[in-house]
This record gives C-alpha cells, structure tokens and sequence, in this order.
C-alpha cells in the first residue's frame, strides 16, 4: 500500500507542477473569438472578448489573422489540459484522504 501512495504523492506533485505550467501559458495567449464583418465588400476581422460586462472587440489586420487563429485554438487545447488535470488532481487528492 506504500508504494501505492507514494506513486498517487509524485503522480500530484506532477499534476500541480503541469497545472501551474499550462495556467501560466493560458495567461499569455488570447481569449475571445475571431468575427468577420463585411463592409463594402471588404471583409474585417476582430478578436471579440468579454471584459466584465463589455464585451470589446479588436481590430486584427490581415496578416495577424492566421497566427491568431492559432493562438485561440492553442488557448482551447491549454483549457482542456487544465479542465482534465483538474479532475486528476480532485482523485489523487480523494486517495490520499483515503476517501476513495
């Protein structure tokens, strides 16, 4: 049973150092979506976010576009990393309280 608890205490030392590693990342990249708006046949790109209750939207010129689409699809990657290590952290946690 040792050698069961020390592996779960290293398995969630892991966790919460990734944890830290991908909410430090998700701190750097964009949130938001990318909208188009069409004016005089022109189409415009903007990064729409909510701040509060506003919701702001920013200008992205043409040759950003494809970068920020990728920082937003890097963004939901880094999210669904946290959301999983989050519900591995809870059972690790559960295990060594003995709850489970």
């Amino acid at each position: 049973m040792n050698l069961i608890i020390s592996t779960v205490k290293k398995e969630k030392r892991r966790i919460d150092y990734m944890l830290g590693k991908y909410r430090d990342i998700l701190s750097r990249l964009p949130k938001g979506t990318i909208s188009e708006k069409k004016v005089n046949g022109n189409t415009y790109c903007y990064l729409k976010y909510r701040d509060g209750k506003k919701v702001i939207s920013k200008y992205i010129g043409k040759n950003d576009i494809e970068s920020m689409r990728e920082q937003i699809e890097k963004r939901h990657h880094v999210e669904a990393m946290i959301h999983f290590l989050t519900e591995e952290q809870k059972l690790a946690e559960k295990v060594l309280e003995g709850k489970l």
